[in-house]
């Protein structure tokens, strides 16, 4: 019995070294079915030897996933390309314990890796997208336009968390707690924000139209108060640094244009988180309202809205306006009113006849 497991294992050893390439020493390979007597190497049970020396890979490689977790975290500071790394660790251990069944039931690896290359070369053909998906899949690691946990927004206007990265997909939650996956050869071809890269602190804007009578300085004032009031609003502090450019940290309010119907003010201030933006921007509205609301303080601000004014003069001739009153006739403006007319008495006059003294 100690001989036979003995020419087992030089059998494994003999076709891991490639000494299976022919002759007739490949014909006469032992396997496990020569160590038990009275039982035939049957194409069946050979399956079966296999699917459970490759179960017992797969099982295995869960322990040495495990085992290799926290080192190969520590050695990539990116999650992704970590997740990647195990992953390979897994599928390289599972499919050496499938070669180690094939060898194990006797099947010959130089006639199954021809096989798999015929097989594979049929194959290539009609994975291609997904063999395309995989490449796409290395230069997303490789280009680190986002990372697990980053926020993001496509070209579409859809955002949210990037939840896994792999060779052939990304996924991502988005802001509506729904799962989306996009293949790597898609998303190399869209435009992708990221608002977590690097620096968290998102620049948002707020233009405000007020009229021309108000006062200018006191509105510019009231929009930078009502952003520093907020608590997800950078008050001040040292200059924020974009490239070779700097720009101040704390809220600014700028004189955009001269519109139509006001002058347009438009306020610049620095989120610290770029996962609710749109609380952000109601909370520095609703702060602007109140203080501009404000009846207690001297306010001299007005928020301008679309009007026209009508203006004539000697050059712009005769304008034809009427009105209609209470009784239901129409009347020029520049015409005298006339006074409505009295209904006649129902009682008549008595006339009284001469007295004689």
């Amino acid at each position: 019995m100690t001989s036979g497991w003995r020419r087992l294992v030089d059998g494994v050893l003999a076709q891991t070294d490639g000494s299976s390439g022919g002759g007739a020493d490949s014909e006469t390979v032992p396997s496990i079915f020569d160590l038990i007597p009275g039982i035939p190497a049957s194409p069946p049970l050979q399956f079966l030897v296999v699917i459970f020396v490759t179960l017992v890979g797969a099982y295995l490689s869960t322990f040495i996933v495990r085992l290799l977790g926290r080192p190969v975290a520590k050695q990539f500071q990116r999650e992704s390309v970590a997740q990647t790394v195990l992953r390979a660790v897994r599928a390289g251990t599972v499919l050496l314990f499938a070669l180690l069944g094939m060898t194990i039931a006797g099947l010959q690896i130089g006639n199954i890796v021809l096989s798999l290359t015929v097989l594979s070369a049929v194959l290539g053909i009609i994975l291609a997208p997904i063999v395309g998906s995989v490449i796409n899949g290395l230069f997303v690691l490789a280009d680190q336009p986002y990372e697990i946990g980053d926020m993001i927004q496509l070209d579409d206007g859809t955002r949210g968390f990037v939840e896994e990265i792999t060779l052939r997909y990304t996924k991502m939650i988005t802001l509506d707690n729904t799962f989306l996956v996009i293949t790597n050869s898609s998303i190399r071809e869209r435009d992708v924000t990221n608002f977590s890269a690097e620096d968290e602190r998102t620049r948002l804007s707020l233009d405000v139209l007020v009229t021309y009578e108000c006062n200018i300085a006191q509105a510019r004032d009231l929009m930078e108060r009502a952003a520093r009031q907020c608590d997800d609003v950078l008050e001040g502090g040292p200059d924020i640094r974009i490239g070779s450019a700097r720009y101040p940290a704390s809220p600014r309010a700028y004189i955009n244009s001269y519109a139509d119907h006001g002058v347009l003010i438009r306020l610049r201030y620095w989120a610290k988180k770029p996962y609710k933006i749109g609380t952000v921007q109601s909370n520095v509205q609703t702060k602007l309202w109140d203080l501009v609301g404000d009846t207690d303080a001297d306010v001299d601000v007005e928020f301008a809205y679309p009007h026209q004014h009508l203006v004539f003069d000697e050059t712009s001739g005769h304008a034809q306006v009427a009105v209609t009153r209470g009784d239901g006739r129409r009347y020029a403006l520049d015409a005298p009113v006339e006074p409505p007319e009295e209904e006649p008495s129902t009682t008549s006059a008595v006339k009284s006849a001469p007295t004689e003294e």
